[in-house]
């Protein structure tokens, strides 16, 4: 019987693999640091589909399902590379969410505290990147792409996972884009850039967004970059209700992310049911006619 033991250049190959595929370098690593810890719970022994189970069951007590099919994913992907099918397992089965969770979901005021509370920080470099992405709609793996070629043509070309959008930019942020980068002294290529010159990415721009909370008076739960990707999607579907516009802005393949994108917390659906009006007030009952 073939040995089934994880080993270090295992994973190492199959990440080489994965990049050879053109998957995304996030995704790499994601799925490697999967492998890692699915590795360290096996101890070196034969991998078999009764222990990937336990594994499964392991991560399903402590994390939501959907962070555990993500796992899931890693281990199906790696299998399948090896040819150990009989390994893989099923993923989760998770309900569909209608409302967003309340606690997470950034409004527009809170938003607009923050771009304030960065300025009175100095912040300008952050202040004009929450505007940036928040009135583009842009993932922070495509902060990049928010270049000065880009803002004096007023549209940004994003390649993303093998595909390439057309994100347009809006003459007041193309100014202001083009005012800071010289200010800066940046003459070509990308605007949002660390001292060194290197992008920001998602961990830099986390860490200034989080010492924005206590000034602005927002939560932390809600401070996080990609909700301002969330607050210009609900912001545009409330304004123009085409989901399939808003996914192509988005650079979805599928209307069914753009759906988990647009939703709003069960109060604002109650306050829906309020201007129903469809309960008959009691003095109401002496005017109904009984049909006896």
């Amino acid at each position: 019987m073939e040995e089934r033991i994880i080993t270090d250049q295992d994973i190492e190959r199959y990440g080489m693999w994965m990049y050879q595929n053109e998957k995304n370098s996030r995704t790499i690593q994601k799925y490697c640091g999967c492998l890692k810890e699915f590795q360290k719970f096996m101890e070196g022994k034969n991998v078999e589909k009764q222990d990937v189970i336990a594994w499964k069951e392991n991560r399903k007590a402590k994390l939501a399902p959907t962070t555990v099919n993500g796992i899931l994913a890693a281990l199906n992907g790696f299998f399948k590379y090896r040819g150990w099918h009989d390994c893989t397992v099923k993923f989760y089965r998770v309900r569909r969410q209608i409302f967003s969770q309340e606690q997470k979901e950034l409004h527009k005021p809170e938003y607009e505290r923050l771009v304030v509370a960065a300025k009175a920080q100095g912040n300008e470099r952050l202040s004009l990147l929450l505007q940036t992405i928040a009135s583009t709609g842009i993932r922070v793996s495509e902060v990049p792409y928010i270049t000065v070629e880009a803002a004096q043509k007023g549209v940004a070309e994003v390649d993303c996972k093998g595909k390439i959008r057309i994100v347009f930019l809006t003459r007041a942020l193309c100014r202001m884009l083009k005012h800071y980068a010289q200010k800066r002294g940046i003459r070509t290529g990308m605007i949002f850039v660390t001292r060194s010159g290197r992008a920001m990415d998602r961990s830099n721009i986390w860490r200034e967004m989080k010492r924005l909370g206590a000034q602005a008076g927002v939560s932390g739960q809600k401070i996080f970059p990609h909700n301002l990707r969330h607050l210009f999607a609900r912001t545009y579907y409330n304004q123009e209700k085409d989901l399939s516009r808003l996914a192509d802005i988005l650079g979805h393949s599928s209307v069914n992310t753009t759906r988990i994108y647009t939703m709003e917390s069960g109060r604002n659906h109650a306050r829906q049911l309020e201007k129903l009006n469809l309960l008959v007030r009691n003095g109401a009952y002496n005017r109904i006619p009984l049909l006896l």
